[in-house]
């Protein structure tokens, strides 16, 4: 579509009046196609919208997730911006929608803002991970081409971080890591902590799987351990294959499942791990309902990472009443604190002795349950959204 025809019938504000604002949120990631980035749109978008009754809201959508977002008041748009991340039409087409929605504030919950953003926004930084844990691997991209593609990613950021009127920060951690990289006054950075969507009964049943790949059904009756999440490098589960093939030598009917969509990079570590153990098992997507019973029916939940600006996917697991062993890397011992066994992911060898522990200790592993359920209802998406509002209203004083 053309930006000439795009603008040639511009539609009037909602409801505006003398104390409404109408904001815009950039929503591209909202739901499951953006993974952990779409959880926390959705989460933030779902949120503000009902808490907020004073406010317009423009919500901007891909086709893929236009459909997901579900409104029904007359203070909220769906806005369809058909447009790929981190692409070129991003940063030039994309402020052509957000002019044409006369925003008096604009919400990016992730660092990838248009350069020339025509109007004030605010910008959720999750982590620097393009910064300061680059690397070749984590991209289909050749050499060449990573380089540059990188070099234009920390512009992008530094444009974000310094022409945004607030930053959202999912942790003190990542506050600190902004403040160091990018020499910006402490008090324009603001920590929301993210949120657990459920807590799940400390005695919770635990219903048959109904399928899926991998014979989830006839292995979860064995012992495993478990991780979910993505399979990009920083995530360090090729050193966790190594870790669990020699842990595998003692303990033979001991499994290892890795949970996460079918992508390039669970398709490579697949390939990797067929060279240490055949008892690593990759199911591919498991649905929510599904995985409440993976949860319920594992030893430990095991979280390698070497780089997190948040580490949702161990405090999920607390929340599901599952024992934690987990890196003691960045911001992971600011969020899960005393709830979780952990390990220095640069040392295998402690790695291992810090699982096999707890493997074998059913009282630390109910000490870590006990713990971990309780360090969850710590993080609540409901506060989450109520601070990012608030940010909302100060600026827009």
């Amino acid at each position: 579509m053309s930006i000439k025809k795009y603008f040639k019938s511009p539609l009037p504000p909602l409801l505006k009046g003398a104390k409404t604002k109408r904001i815009g949120i950039d929503a591209r990631f909202y739901g499951p196609i953006g993974k952990g980035l779409g959880r926390y749109t959705q989460e933030i978008v779902d949120n503000i919208i009902k808490f907020d009754q004073e406010n317009e809201y423009v919500v901007f959508l891909r086709k893929e997730n236009f459909n997901d977002f579900k409104c029904d008041g007359i203070r909220v748009k769906k806005a369809l911006a058909n447009i790929r991340w981190y692409g070129l039409s991003e940063q030039i087409i994309f402020p052509f929608y957000i002019l044409r929605e006369r925003l008096d504030l604009m919400h990016f919950p992730h660092f990838n803002v248009p350069i020339f953003c025509p109007v004030k926004f605010i910008v959720t930084v999750h982590d620097l991970i393009l910064i300061k844990f680059p690397t070749s691997r984590a991209t289909t991209l050749g050499p060449l081409a990573y380089k540059i593609k990188n070099f234009f990613y920390k512009i992008v950021i530094s444009s974000a971080v310094k022409l945004s009127r607030r930053i959202l920060a999912g942790s003190q951690f990542t506050k600190n890591d902004l403040i160091k990289q990018f020499k910006i006054n402490q008090d324009k950075i603001i920590v929301t902590y993210e949120g657990v969507a459920e807590l799940t009964p400390a005695n919770p049943p635990t219903p048959l799987l109904k399928g899926g790949e991998g014979g989830l059904n006839s292995l979860i009756s064995q012992p495993y351990f478990l991780y979910v999440g993505n399979a990009y490098p920083h995530k360090n589960l090729e050193g966790l294959i190594r870790v669990f093939s020699e842990i595998n030598k003692n303990s033979p009917d001991l499994k290892l499942i890795l949970v996460g969509k079918e992508d390039y990079f669970y398709s490579r570590l697949k390939k990797y791990a067929k060279d240490f153990s055949d008892k690593i098992i990759f199911p591919g997507y498991v649905p929510d309902s599904e995985l409440k019973t993976l949860y319920a029916k594992a030893r430990l939940y095991v979280f390698p990472s070497f780089y997190e600006g948040f580490g949702l996917p161990p405090l999920e697991a607390m929340a599901h009443g599952l024992a934690v062993v987990s890196s003691n890397k960045t911001c992971l011992p600011e969020i899960l604190g005393q709830a979780a066994a952990y390990f220095n992911p640069d040392d295998e060898t402690d790695m291992k002795n810090k699982i096999e522990r707890a493997l074998a200790d059913e009282k630390l592993r109910e000490d870590l349950r006990s713990r971990g359920y309780e360090q969850a209802k710590k993080y609540s998406w409901n506060n989450c959204a109520a601070e990012t509002l608030e940010v909302y209203k100060k600026i827009l004083k």
